[in-house]
């Protein structure tokens, strides 16, 4: 019978922001309190899987939420920048609704194209990368479980993808939580599943 591999690709967790920034890809921006109880709470849950090996983004948000899963597994965190965040027009800035930059009409050109999207990184070329990504550890994990920590955007994106649906979508609509695992179920090389979870509160 031909091996089964899961690849876990998580979204990290909560982050410290009081601001309300939209940090992107910005360095220095950690997990909150929440976040680190959320990545243990998830190293807890995949304690007894056979995982070996966990990969981030090289964001520290992603590396934080990496951090237990690694060493409840004993294994070092290895980095792919292709887990990286989506590339963002308004990183920096805030966009909460009321008073972010999507009331500034010096912005709204950045907003012409929701489909592509013109203001950040094409949904195609993230969906490229990620799925790489996802090949690689794969490739890695043949037979066994990995664990890819990953940012939100990038690991729907991915979904959509990988399910045959379209990229471009309502953000609102993405079911993709905070420390949430989107599992990829391999028979061989064929995706035969996607099962979704929420293992931290």
């Amino acid at each position: 019978m031909t091996e089964q591999t899961r690849v876990h690709v998580m979204r990290h967790g909560e982050v410290h922001n009081p601001d309300g920034i939209l940090y992107g890809r910005l360095p220095g921006f950690h997990l909150s309190e929440r976040g680190r109880a959320q990545a243990q709470a998830v190293a807890d849950a995949l304690a007894g899987r056979d995982i070996v090996a966990v990969i981030a983004s090289p964001l520290q948000r992603a590396q934080e939420t990496a951090a237990p899963i690694a060493d409840k597994h004993g294994l070092t965190i290895d980095t792919d920048p292709d887990l990286i965040e989506s590339a963002n027009f308004f990183e920096g800035r805030r966009v909460s609704p009321g008073d972010g930059a999507w009331r500034d009409p010096r912005w709204w050109w950045q907003l012409r194209n929701p489909l592509r999207p013109s203001w950040g990184e094409p949904y195609r070329e993230i969906a490229d990368r990620m799925a790489t990504a996802v090949d690689k550890a794969r490739a890695r994990g043949a037979g066994h479980e990995v664990v890819c920590v990953s940012h939100q955007l990038p690991v729907w994106t991915l979904r959509l993808h990988l399910t045959g649906r379209r990229l471009w979508h309502d953000p609102r609509r993405r079911e993709c939580d905070l420390a949430s695992l989107t599992t990829l179920v391999y028979q061989g090389d064929r995706l035969v599943d996607v099962e979704y979870s929420r293992p931290a509160p």
